[in-house]
């Protein structure tokens, strides 16, 4: 995690270590351990949220849309993923869903470009810069689907040149056929990006929902994927 890459914790597991850790106070350890956590970090990070977890010891800690654990003393930070090996359920990755989920209704579909496959019952919204490989790698997947309505949300995050493509994309008479020409066949948009656009209010959405990297995937359970992920998987969650 991004966040924790300047942070000079100790962040190994010792499974035989968390689990000699004594509950640290009768009546509501979470919040002593939550409050010593924060003590711990300082200015660095603030802590959301202390929960319980399946495994004894060991404690979740919410920190904006990361997780990461503790240990009943609040001593040690932990990095990594929780699974369940009985049932092959990622805890963790079910819990950053849970922290991560939207209200699809929310979302300002005017301001995407709409691409409407087959009759486009099934629906997804990416979030794409026109310069991100990975989209690209993406949008080029996306022509595998049928039965789908994709609202792609411009956010210029790479580079001055993305703001100027996407300016260009969204101003041309026909926005659906100026984005496959680019993020398909490469070929530049050359028309005027001087028409009012909904760039910065994309940008600001993106900032809002902890987006830091594109693409950036959301289904109408409110769920995300994140990056270009095999199109399995996205008809899967389409599903």
């Amino acid at each position: 995690m991004k966040l924790f890459k300047t942070i000079n914790l100790i962040c190994a597991m010792g499974a035989a270590s968390l689990l000699s850790f004594s509950v640290a106070a009768q009546g509501n350890p979470e919040a002593k351990i939550k409050t010593e956590m924060q003590k711990q970090l300082g200015e660095r990070a603030k802590v959301d949220a202390v929960r319980t977890t399946p495994v004894a010891g060991l404690y979740e800690v919410t920190i904006g849309t990361d997780i990461v654990y503790t240990d009943a003393s609040a001593r040690y930070l932990i990095q990594g993923e929780v699974v369940d090996l009985k049932t092959g359920t990622n805890l963790t990755e079910q819990r950053s869903n849970d922290l991560n989920r939207i209200r699809w209704a929310d979302l300002p579909l005017n301001d995407a470009i709409k691409v409407v496959r087959g009759k486009g019952t099934r629906q997804v919204a990416v979030f794409a810069d026109p310069n991100c490989g990975f989209c690209k790698r993406l949008e080029k997947g996306f022509q595998q689907l049928d039965n789908v309505t994709i609202y792609t949300f411009m956010v210029p995050m790479l580079s001055a040149d993305s703001l100027i493509k996407s300016q260009q994309i969204w101003c041309s008479s026909d926005k659906i056929k100026a984005w496959n020409d680019w993020m398909i066949n490469n070929q530049a948009p050359t028309g005027k990006g001087d028409c009012g656009n909904p760039l910065e209010r994309n940008t600001a959405l993106a900032r809002k929902l902890g987006i830091t990297g594109t693409p950036a995937m959301f289904f109408t359970d409110g769920t995300r994927l994140n990056g270009a992920v095999p199109m399995a998987q996205i008809e899967k969650k389409l599903k």
